[in-house]
C-alpha cells in the first residue's frame, strides 16, 4: 500500500499557474513566526486565495515528503482535521529552495468542547485501523520520516517494544554519545537489554502524530483542533499522550476525555518518562547540552527502578 504523494513541481511558477490558472501569482508575502526548521509564509495571490507557504533549502526537499505523507495518513483514518496538501516541489536557481504548499487555515474562537473535542477524535485516530500504513509488520510506518530534521527511522517490526528499542531509543543514543561516560553507557546499555521489564505491548497499534506537543495543532476554521507538522508511525497510543505531557501539557479535560474515550493501559505513569526520553534525546541532539541533566535523569529514574 501507498499513500497518495502530493504534485510535485520544479517552481513555484509552475505549481501557481497547475493550482489556479494562468496569471496568477504571489501578489503579498507575510513570514509567520514558529518552527525551528522550516521558514513559513503566508501567501496572497493575485486571484485573492491565501495560501500557506513552509520553505527550506532545495537539499531537504525530502523533509515535505515526508510531511505530506503524513498529513495523508492522518487524513486517511478521517479522525482529526488536517491541512489539505496542494503540492510539494523545488526552486531552481542559487541557491534554490524547496517548498510545500497547504490550504491557509483561517483560526476561529476554540469550541467550547474544544479540549474534549480534540481528546476524543485523537482517541478516535488511535482507534483506527493502522495496516495501511505499515508493511510486513505492525509497528513502524511504509517510509522513514524526520522528528524535527533529524531522520526518523520507521523499520516494521512486530514487536511494540522492540521498535521503540531499536528505532527509538538506540538511534538517539548512539547520535547523542558524546555526551556520555562509560557509567552512563553501561547504564543505557542496561536499559536498551531491559525494555520489556518497563514497557508494555498495546492492546492494539495505533497510527501516532508522533510530535505532540502545543506547537504542532492549531484550531481550524471550525473551531476545532486540526493536526499539523506530523512524525507519523504507528506505535502504543501511550506515546503520543506522554509528548502532550513533555512541555507544559493539555488541560486536564482533555485528558479526562481521552481516558473515557480510550481507556489507557494500568501503569501509564511510570511508563510517559521512558517514551519522552525519546523526544529528549532528540532535542539533546538538535540544540545540545540543555537536554542533558533531563536526559540524565530520566536513565538514572529507570536503572533503579
Amino acid at each position: 500500500m501507498h499513500l497518495s504523494s502530493p504534485q510535485h513541481f520544479t517552481s513555484m511558477k509552475q505549481a501557481l499557474i497547475s493550482l489556479f490558472g494562468d496569471g496568477v501569482k504571489v501578489a503579498q508575502s507575510h513570514r509567520i513566526s514558529g518552527g525551528d526548521i522550516n521558514e513559513a509564509y503566508a501567501l496572497t495571490l493575485t486571484n485573492g486565495t491565501q495560501i500557506f507557504l513552509k520553505s527550506n533549502t532545495k537539499e531537504h526537499a525530502a523533509f515535505f515528503t515526508a510531511e505530506a505523507s503524513g498529513l495523508n495518513a492522518i487524513a486517511k483514518t478521517g479522525c482529526i482535521k488536517t491541512p489539505h496538501i496542494l503540492c510539494s516541489g523545488t526552486e531552481d536557481g542559487n541557491p534554490g529552495f524547496s517548498f510545500l504548499l497547504l490550504e491557509f487555515i483561517h483560526s476561529q474562537n476554540r469550541a467550547a468542547d474544544y479540549w474534549e473535542s480534540f481528546a476524543r477524535q485523537l482517541a478516535a485516530m488511535h482507534q483506527a485501523p493502522s495496516t495501511d500504513f505499515v508493511s510486513q509488520g505492525t509497528y513502524g510506518f511504509l517510509q522513514d520520516n524526520y522528528i524535527g530534521s533529524t531522520k526518523q527511522r520507521n523499520t516494521p517490526k512486530d514487536s511494540w517494544i522492540e521498535f521503540f528499542g531499536e528505532c527509538r531509543l538506540k538511534p538517539q543514543f548512539m547520535a547523542a554519545s558524546r555526551y556520555f561516560d562509560h557509567t552512563d553507557l553501561y547504564k543505557i546499555n542496561r536499559l536498551l537489554d531491559n525494555l520489556h521489564l518497563f514497557l508494555v505491548e498495546p492492546e492494539y497499534p495505533s497510527l501516532l502524530h508522533g510530535d505532540l506537543w502545543s506547537g504542532n495543532f492549531m484550531t481550524g476554521n471550525d473551531g476545532k483542533a486540526w493536526l499539523i507538522d506530523p512524525a507519523v508511525y504507528v506505535g502504543h497510543a501511550e506515546a503520543d499522550i506522554a509528548m502532550t505531557e513533555l512541555f507544559g501539557g493539555f488541560p486536564p479535560a482533555f485528558y479526562d476525555a481521552y481516558q473515557k474515550a480510550a481507556p489507557m493501559q494500568p501503569g501509564y505513569h511510570r511508563r510517559r518518562d521512558l517514551y519522552n526520553l525519546y523526544h529528549l534525546l532528540n532535542h539533546l541532539n538538535l540544540f545540545g547540552r540543555t537536554y542533558l541533566s533531563s536526559v540524565k535523569r530520566i536513565i538514572e529514574h529507570y536503572h533503579t527502578f
